[in-house]
C-alpha cells in the first residue's frame, strides 16, 4: 500500500485521500497509516504538539485589515507591472499621473495626485476625469528634482457638486424644490464654519444660505444666487466636501537629464590618429589623438561620446580583419577579447596611452559639455589575469578546458564568459570594484556589453548598489534579445535599453513599436534609439544611400529623447561584409582611420544635417520627452505622420511647442499623400488653420486638418515642421 507523504512534514507522515485517491492504481489509506495501523496523526507547526488526524489544530490569523478606503483608489500609474521596483523618470520629464477612482451610487467625486519631493517639498495637483466610464483620472506634472519622489492620489465626495447636479435637475422640474433647496443651505452653513475660506466667506455664504431658504423668493432667482457671482467662484475654489480618502503610497525615482534624454557618439579611440606604415605594420591613435576628434562631435551637437573597451586585449585565438580566426601581427584584436599580460578590466592598453592620458580624454570631453560613456564587457580573453588568479569565475568543461563564448553555430574563440554562479559573491565583489575603478577614474555613464548574458539579480544588485553611493551613474543596456529580457534588465534598473529600432523600417513596424515604448513601458523602460552600431547594419541602410540614412536619423532623433549613431554614419558607410548586416572591414577588428576633413571639403558629410537635427532637439522641448508621441493618418503605407506636443506650463519659455514630422520611408521613390492630422492633439480646434516652418528646409506653409505633401528622397525625405501660431505663443 502506497502512502503519500507531506515532505514538509519531516518524519510525520500525512495521508492525503481527498486529494489523491490512487497512486500507481494502489490506493492510498484513508485513515490508516501504512506503519502498524495506528490512526495517522499530523503535527502542528506552531507548537510542534500532535493533533488526531482529520482535526487540525486552530491557526492563529492575523485581523483583517481592510486595504481599501471609502473611496476606491486603483490602477495607479506609474509603476512597474510587478510593483517589485519604482517606477523611473528623469529630471524635467512630463509625468503622467493617474489612477482608477470611483464611488458606488451617483455621488461626484473629485481627486488630485499629492507628490512630496526629495527635498520634502509637497506638490498637489488637481486631476481630471478623462475617461467617466472607465473612471480614469490623470494629471501631468514635472518632476525636477533628482532622488525619489513619494506619491499618492486623494479622493473625495464632492458634496456641493452632487448638490448642484441633482437640484439642478429637481428644482427646474418642480421636483422637491423647497427639500433641495434646504439641503444647500445646510451644505453653505456647514462650509461657513470650514477654517481657511478667508474673513469674507461666511458671512457670504450664511446670506446665500438665508436666500436659498426664501420662500417669497421664485426659484430662478433663489438658484441663480449660487450659481452665478461671487459664492460660485468660492465654492468653485474650495469646494464643499467629504469622505477624503488617501490613495495608497507609489515611489518615483527621478535621475538626472541624461537617463533620460540626449545625443549619443560612439568612435573607436584608436582609430583616430591611427597611421599605417609601409611594411604593414601600424601606430594606434591615442587618447591623446581621440581627444582632437572631439571637438567635432560637440558641433555636431552630441552630448555623449561612447567609446568601446579600452583595456589590454588578449594575443589567444585573436580575431583578424572581419571576424578572420587567424590575426596577423599588426591586427590589434577586438576590444571585447579583454585581458593581457598587461592587465584585466582594471588596465588601460598601453597602445592607448597612460591613466593620465584618459583623464586627460575625459577632461578635454567635459570642457566641450560632452560626457564619456565606456563600454564594460564582462568577460575575459584566454590570456585574462583572471584565468590564474580566479580560474573560479569561468566554466571547466569535462576534459578540463575552459568553455569559450559561444552562439551555436557561432564560436567566439577569443572570449571566455564568465560563470558567475561558481563564486557568486567573489564574482560580485570582483566585478563591484573593477566598476568603481572607472567611476574614480571620472566615468559616469556605462554601456554594458551583452547584459543579457548575465543574472538579472547580479544587474539589480550591482546596479543599486552603485547608485546607492553614486546616483548620477548611468548604465546602458546593449541588449538585443527576446522582450522579457530587455524588459527585465530595464526593470532592475538600467537607466537605458538598447532597442530593436534598427530593424523597425515600415510604417506599422514603427507606429506599433513607438506606441509599445511610450505607453505600454514607459514607466521604467527608456529606448535609446542607435541608428546604427560597429555590429550592425541593416539592409535598409545598405542599399537606401543617402537618403536612407538622413530618413533614419531624423525619425531616430525626433520620436524619442535619446539616438545616437555609430562612427562612419555621416559618411554613408554602408558596404556590408557579404552575408552579414555588419560593415565590411569592421572596426572591431582592425584599425579604421577616417578623412574627415576631405568628405568636409567635398561635401560629401552628413555631419551639417546631424548637427541640425540636434540643434532642433535643442530648441524644442516637446522632442526631449517619450511619452507624448502621437500618430496622424496618411494615405499611404510609405509616409508616417507624428506629432510631439508639449504644453506651455512645461517648456519654460511661456509658450507651447509643437513639433509634427513627415517622413518618407521609401529610400528609392519620391512619395506624395494627403496627411491627415488631429489638430486637437497639439491643442488647437479641429478646423484651425496654423502656419507650420519646415525647421530643415525652412519652407513656409498654412497648414490645417487635411494637407497635401511630397516628398522626394533626393531631396529632403522629411519635414521636421514647428506650428508657429501656436494659441499658447
Amino acid at each position: 500500500m502506497w502512502t503519500i507523504r507531506d515532505p514538509l512534514a519531516g518524519p510525520d507522515r500525512r495521508t492525503y485521500p481527498a486529494l489523491m485517491r490512487f497512486s500507481y492504481g494502489v490506493r492510498v489509506a484513508d485513515t490508516q497509516a501504512a506503519e502498524g495501523g495506528r490512526p495517522a496523526t499530523t503535527r502542528s507547526r506552531s507548537t510542534g504538539t500532535r493533533a488526531p488526524a482529520g482535526r487540525r489544530p486552530a491557526r492563529k490569523t492575523e485581523p483583517w485589515k481592510p486595504v481599501l478606503g471609502r473611496i476606491p483608489i486603483l490602477d495607479l500609474s506609474p509603476q512597474q507591472p510587478d510593483d517589485l521596483w519604482p517606477a523611473k523618470a528623469f529630471a524635467g520629464e512630463v509625468v503622467p499621473f493617474s489612477a482608477t477612482v470611483f464611488k458606488e451610487g451617483h455621488d461626484v467625486i473629485d481627486a488630485a495626485v499629492v507628490l512630496t519631493a526629495p527635498s520634502g517639498r509637497v506638490l498637489r495637483r488637481p486631476m481630471v476625469q478623462v475617461n467617466p466610464g472607465l473612471g480614469r483620472w490623470t494629471a501631468s506634472v514635472q518632476v525636477d528634482e533628482t532622488g525619489a519622489w513619494t506619491w499618492r492620489v486623494d479622493a473625495w465626495l464632492d458634496d456641493w457638486g452632487t448638490w448642484l447636479h441633482d437640484a439642478g435637475i429637481k428644482i427646474p422640474a418642480g421636483i422637491d424644490v423647497e427639500l433641495m433647496f434646504e439641503e444647500g443651505a445646510r451644505l453653505l452653513e456647514r462650509a461657513a464654519e470650514e477654517e481657511g475660506r478667508g474673513d469674507d466667506a461666511p458671512a457670504l455664504l450664511r446670506d446665500s444660505a438665508a436666500a436659498l431658504r426664501d420662500v417669497g423668493t421664485d426659484p430662478g432667482t433663489r438658484w441663480s444666487v449660487v450659481t452665478q457671482g461671487r459664492v460660485a467662484d468660492a465654492l468653485a475654489a474650495a469646494p464643499i466636501s467629504s469622505l477624503l480618502t488617501a490613495g495608497p503610497s507609489r515611489t518615483l525615482r527621478v535621475e538626472r537629464l541624461r537617463a533620460g534624454s540626449g545625443s549619443w557618439y560612439e568612435f573607436f579611440p584608436r582609430s583616430e590618429g591611427a597611421v599605417r606604415h609601409e611594411d604593414g605594420s601600424w601606430t594606434s591613435g591615442t587618447f591623446r589623438s581621440a581627444a582632437l576628434r572631439l571637438p567635432a562631435i560637440a558641433e555636431m551637437g552630441f552630448d555623449v561620446v561612447y567609446i568601446p573597451p579600452v583595456n589590454p586585449i588578449g594575443r589567444t585565438n585573436r580575431k583578424g580583419p572581419n571576424n578572420t580566426l587567424t590575426a596577423g601581427p599588426n591586427d590589434p584584436g577586438s576590444p571585447y577579447g579583454i585581458g593581457s599580460e598587461d592587465g584585466g578590466h582594471d588596465a588601460i592598453h598601453p597602445d592607448l596611452g597612460t591613466e593620465e592620458d584618459f583623464l586627460a580624454f575625459v577632461e578635454a570631453a567635459k570642457r566641450l559639455k560632452l560626457e564619456i560613456a565606456l563600454d564594460i564587457a564582462l568577460q575575459a580573453s584566454p590570456d585574462h589575469p583572471w584565468v590564474v588568479s580566479h580560474p573560479e569565475f569561468f566554466t571547466t568543461l569535462a576534459d578540463g578546458s575552459i568553455a569559450y563564448a559561444e552562439n551555436p553555430p557561432k564560436k567566439y574563440q577569443d572570449i571566455y564568459p564568465l560563470n558567475f554562479d561558481n563564486d557568486p559573491e567573489g564574482s560580485y565583489a570582483e566585478m563591484r570594484r573593477i566598476f568603481q575603478v572607472w567611476i574614480d577614474r571620472g566615468v559616469r555613464i556605462f554601456r554594458i556589453d551583452n547584459p543579457h548574458t548575465k543574472p538579472l539579480g547580479f544587474w539589480e544588485r550591482l546596479i543599486h548598489d552603485v547608485n546607492a553611493a553614486h546616483p548620477d551613474v548611468i548604465f546602458l543596456a546593449e541588449a538585443f534579445t527576446r522582450p522579457p529580457m530587455m524588459r527585465g534588465l530595464a526593470k532592475v534598473g538600467f537607466q537605458q535599453s538598447y532597442t530593436y529600432y534598427t530593424w523597425r523600417n515600415t510604417k506599422e513596424e514603427l507606429t506599433e513599436y513607438l506606441v509599445e515604448l511610450s505607453q505600454e513601458t514607459a514607466d521604467y523602460m527608456r529606448p535609446n534609439f542607435f541608428v546604427n552600431t560597429h555590429d550592425i547594419l541593416t539592409p535598409y541602410l545598405q542599399f537606401g544611400g543617402t537618403a536612407a540614412y538622413k530618413i533614419r536619423a531624423a525619425i531616430a532623433a525626433t520620436s524619442v529623447p535619446t539616438w545616437g549613431v555609430y562612427s562612419g554614419y555621416e559618411l554613408v558607410e554602408n558596404v556590408a561584409r557579404p552575408g552579414s548586416e555588419e560593415n565590411i572591414d569592421n572596426e572591431k577588428y582592425e584599425y579604421r582611420p577616417r578623412d574627415w576633413a576631405r568628405a568636409a571639403m567635398l561635401g560629401t558629410t552628413l555631419a551639417p544635417y546631424i548637427a541640425r537635427l540636434n540643434g532642433i532637439r535643442r530648441h524644442h522641448p516637446a522632442l526631449g520627452q517619450l511619452r507624448n508621441i502621437h500618430f496622424h493618418w496618411t494615405e499611404s503605407d510609405q509616409v508616417i505622420a507624428y506629432s510631439k506636443h508639449l504644453d506651455a506650463e512645461f517648456t519654460g519659455t511661456g509658450s507651447a511647442d509643437t513639433i509634427i514630422v513627415v517622413a518618407n520611408l521609401d529610400p528609392n521613390g519620391a512619395r506624395e499623400t494627403v496627411v491627415h492630422l488631429d489638430p486637437t492633439a497639439f491643442g488647437r480646434l479641429p478646423d484651425d488653420v496654423f502656419t507650420v516652418r519646415d525647421l530643415v528646409s525652412g519652407a513656409v506653409w498654412q497648414w490645417g486638418a487635411d494637407d497635401y505633401v511630397r516628398l522626394d528622397p533626393f531631396g529632403e525625405p522629411v519635414h521636421i515642421l514647428t506650428v508657429e501660431d501656436d494659441p499658447d505663443q
